[in-house]
């Protein structure tokens, strides 16, 4: 049998640089790194950190206008229940939960894959959920120019659960609306949607 094989791509020399560190960081913990079960694991560290913050390497605009489209469409769209998987800045702990994403056409829309991406384009990098949920907004604001956007972002934060306050059950939520979701009936409407199920 063949062995397995992780096709996953990184830069060796970084990989390598951020491997060096990890190991350092496990020996000053009090840890032998070269117990069986920690040989690879700043390897590991290694690649999972580089994977976790692609983001950076990305760009979140063209995404979006490579999958631009003129319609005519001008009612509601909706992407809700958007997994979404980031690191806290503070303390480079996990924070994850679901972004819900609607627009206004105005001329344009967008391939419905790509908002998703955006959203894992912002949270892959070291973040909070405040800015996250901005830079989502701004992205779709700026590069599609709707009639208007909304973005609500849920998360869980590790680091209020595993240390600190320690609380298991909080969930934190953002938004941001812009043009036509400043208005009341409108947000309202999204509101609704976001939080109802069509089963």
């Amino acid at each position: 049998m063949a062995p397995y094989k992780n096709f996953e791509e990184y830069n060796l020399e970084i990989t390598n640089e951020v491997k060096d560190r990890y190991s350092k960081i496990i020996a000053e913990i009090g840890e032998d790194i070269s117990r069986e079960g920690l040989i690879k694991t700043p390897e590991r560290a290694a690649k999972a950190m580089l994977f976790l913050t692609q983001g950076y390497q990305q760009d979140a605009a063209n995404i979006l206008k490579s999958a631009m489209f003129k319609e005519s469409y001008n009612e509601m769209v909706i992407v809700k229940d958007i997994e979404l998987y980031s690191l806290c800045e503070h303390h480079m702990l996990p924070f994850f939960g679901k972004a819900h994403i609607a627009y206004i056409p105005n001329g344009h829309i967008v391939g419905l894959s790509k908002l998703p991406r955006i959203v894992d384009v912002f949270a892959r990098r070291l973040q909070v959920q405040e800015r996250l949920t901005e830079q989502i907004l701004d992205c779709i604001n700026d590069t599609l120019k709707p009639q208007g956007v909304a973005v609500v972002i849920e998360a869980s934060h590790m680091c209020m659960m595993m240390r600190g306050v320690q609380k298991q059950n909080s969930v934190t939520t953002t938004s941001g609306f812009r043009g036509s979701f400043a208005k009341e009936e409108t947000r309202n409407e999204f509101l609704k949607l976001i939080s109802s199920s069509l089963s």
